[in-house]
Order: C-alpha cells, then structure tokens, then sequence
C-alpha cells in the first residue's frame, strides 16, 4: 500500500513538472484526460488526512471579470451559500505564466478543502481579458460555469484609475490625474488600458469562440450594488444550488453607502478599499467617455442577447 502511495505522489509530482504550453489550437486536446487523472490522484492522497473527509477539488465555477466589476463583492455574497467553497485568493493560473507553467497540480492545491457536494469556485479578474485564457479554461473543462460580473463602462474605467490612484498614495508615490490619462492631444486616449478593459464586446468575442452563452452568466454589477439579493437569486438558479441564500443575509450600511452581508448572526463588509469615492471629472469629459462607449456597447448587447441600464 505504502509502494502503490508513493507511486501515486511521483506521478503527480511528474505531472507538475511539465510545463504548459501558451495555448494554440489543437495544443492542449489530452488535458481533460490530464485534469481527471490530477483531481483523482489529488484526492485520493489527500484523502487520509482532509479535515472531515473533504479534498481540495479543481474550480467548477471561475468568476472570470471583469476587474472593479465587483468579483470581490459578488465572491462573498456566493460564499454566503453553505453548498459553495470559494478560493481566498486571486489564483492568476491561466494568465499568469509562472503560474500556468507549474501545471494542474499546482492549481488544484490553490484551491480550498471542500465536502464532495461542495461547489468549489474561484475568482481572476484579469481573466477576461485575457487572451489565452478563455482556450485554457475551456481545455481543462469545456463543461464548466462561468460568471462575469459587468458594471457600466464608464463607472468602471473611472473605479479602474481610483484603485490605482489609491495603490500610489498608499506608498507615498505620486500619480497624474485621470484627466492625464484621458486626454491626450485634445483627444480620449484610447491607448488607455482602463478603456480598453471596458469594450466588453471585444473580449466577449474571444470567450464566445470556446463557451456557449449557456455556461456563462452576466451578473448586473450595478444592479448588484443597489438591491444585491435578486442578482444573487440568478446566480444561485445558474449554478443549480438550492435557493439558500435570503433577503436577510443582506443590509444597507448608511456609513459606507453600501450594503453588507449578515451570517448566522455575524455582521462583514467589504475592505474600506471597496466603494471609494471616484474622481471629479469635468462633464464634458464623462460626455466624451459616454459617447465613446455607445457603440461598444450596443455591440456587445447584441451579442448577448440582452441590454444593461447603462449610459
């Protein structure tokens, strides 16, 4: 028994070793089988000593986006669920190449110890805007459920510039306006990566290539904010979970202006870097962002079959 477990452990470590490839079509078509034999081996080690008999479990849900679309929001209202394990931390596996490079194996143990009937879920991001995301998620599972959580354009690029406005004055470092980001020879500046992150239907296109509308759902960000427990009964419903999660769960606080979650009696907000104060922008600018983002916009409308109270 201890020759068959020791066998088991090398041959995990050997799956470790091999490095993964940048995603091209047709390279990965062996790694469903590869993520099988990972997540039986994986559990099988583990096994003896889990806590409760639980076993880490490969994600069969990722919260792929969009970044300041509310995925850390959205995370902990899912957790509030008894049936859902979610990842403490960003993994960053399939756009970070020092990551992705280390393999399943190394993904599978990012994840947390959770019962079989579990839900395991985790949250990136980045990934959707990524390019070589989407064809790696879907070669490690073309049957899995995403989640992307989408706030207006504008709201976000303007949350996009106060995080990292925030990150610099914490270090003591200084960093231009937003307006200096903007703005460039009297023009948007649509090199501006914050601008880029919000042409939803651009990277829409690169995930629709790999996943059916069906296994993903768009959570209204900005409909999350304001009345959070009908957003969340959709997403329960989606992921097939018992409807467990209640009005309840979920008040106002007026000191932050946003609302907090209630757990078995035991009160949390999100980290005071959540829902800080954006920047004053002259109206004529937001006017311009505004009419930049019209077209996308309706492009990517039309390829969801659905539209959003945006501007």
């Amino acid at each position: 028994m201890a020759a068959l477990l020791l066998g088991a452990v090398m041959l995990v470590a050997q799956l470790q070793l091999v490095p993964s490839r940048p995603a091209v079509p047709g390279a990965e078509l062996g790694q469903p089988e590869l993520v099988r034999k990972a997540a039986t081996l994986q559990g099988e080690i583990r096994e003896g000593a889990a806590p409760n008999g639980s076993a880490q479990q490969l994600p069969q849900t990722i919260i792929i986006g969009v970044r300041k679309g509310g995925t850390r929001a959205l995370l902990e209202m899912l957790s509030l669920h008894p049936d859902v394990a979610a990842a403490e931390n960003e993994v960053h596996f399939f756009d970070w190449e020092e990551h992705y490079s280390q393999g399943l194996g190394w993904y599978l143990s990012q994840m947390p110890f959770s019962s079989p009937h579990q839900l395991t879920v985790e949250k990136t991001p980045a990934y959707f805007t990524s390019p070589k995301v989407p064809e790696r998620v879907h070669s490690m599972n073309p049957s899995i459920r995403l989640l992307l959580i989408l706030r207006d354009p504008s709201e976000r690029v303007l949350s996009d510039y106060t995080q990292v406005f925030y990150n610099h004055v914490q270090k003591h470092k200084p960093y231009p306006s937003i307006e200096e980001f903007l703005v460039r020879d009297g023009r948007l500046n649509v090199d501006y990566k914050a601008l880029n992150r919000s042409l939803y239907h651009v990277h829409m296109q690169n995930w629709l290539r790999f996943f059916s509308l069906r296994r993903m759902h768009i959570v209204d960000g900005d409909r999350l904010i304001r009345d959070p427990f009908p957003e969340i009964q959709k997403v329960e419903r989606f992921l097939r979970l018992s409807p467990q999660i209640n009005a309840s769960n979920f008040y106002f606080n007026k000191t932050k202006g946003f609302y907090c979650l209630r757990d078995s009696g035991r009160d949390r907000c999100l980290h005071e870097s959540k829902g800080r104060a954006h920047p004053q922008v002259d109206p004529k600018l937001l006017n311009k962002l505004h009419e930049y983002f019209h077209e996308p916009n309706k492009k990517f409308f039309e390829l969801v079959g659905r539209t959003f109270d945006w501007h």
